[in-house]
């Protein structure tokens, strides 16, 4: 079984995946502002990991995948 820790680690794998994937996207401003957004929030999750506070680590790393998400199905590059 994987801890939280270890479950939060996936997690900000799993977003680069998806920065990755978006990096070649043609975005409208408001989209570039939700990526980037998105990525404040997986920043902050792992500022949150480091100081040992997994449930807020855990609750920005999840807001950060649903931004990064909306963007990607809106471009086509998930289902």
């Amino acid at each position: 079984m994987v801890g939280v820790k270890e479950r939060i680690e996936i997690d900000i794998e799993k977003f680069n995946s998806s920065v990755k994937k978006i990096s070649g996207a043609q975005l409208t401003e408001k989209e570039r502002e939700i990526v980037e957004l998105s990525k404040m929030y997986a920043s902050d999750c792992k500022s949150w990991l480091e100081k040992g506070d997994l449930y807020t680590s855990f609750c920005a790393i999840a807001y950060a995948h649903g931004l990064m998400d909306s963007i990607l199905k809106i471009k086509g590059l998930i289902e």
